[in-house]
């Protein structure tokens, strides 16, 4: 975990937590318990955390305080939870969202 920030210019030291590990993409990860997924995952040098559902771009943390819903992962074969939001627990089979379909552009183009 080495791009880690342990001491904030401004918050000062951190506290470290209960190390644990947790699964994304089918890779083994260390993270710290209770923190946000995105910071785990920032910390592992992850950058890409899905991609968009028509392009296909890679997107990752954006806002990081849960308003653009562009960290959109699977946690626990639950889709579209915000990895910025979700607090890492033990264990978390956590994985990249995909190129989603489009249930309305579909839709479109099928009556069009």
């Amino acid at each position: 975990m080495s791009e880690r920030i342990t001491n904030h210019p401004v918050l000062g030291p951190i506290d470290m937590k209960k190390e644990v590990s947790f699964i994304f993409n089918g890779k083994i990860y260390k993270g710290y318990e209770g923190e946000s997924i995105a910071a785990a995952l920032l910390a592992n040098n992850i950058r890409t955390l899905r991609y968009h559902e028509e392009s296909g771009s890679p997107r990752g943390i954006y806002c990081n305080i849960g308003h653009c819903f562009e960290c959109r992962v699977t946690v626990n074969e639950k889709q579209g939870q915000r990895a910025c939001l979700t607090p890492l627990k033990e264990g978390m089979a956590i994985q990249s969202s995909g190129m989603l379909p489009t249930p309305v552009k579909e839709w479109r183009e099928t009556y069009v």
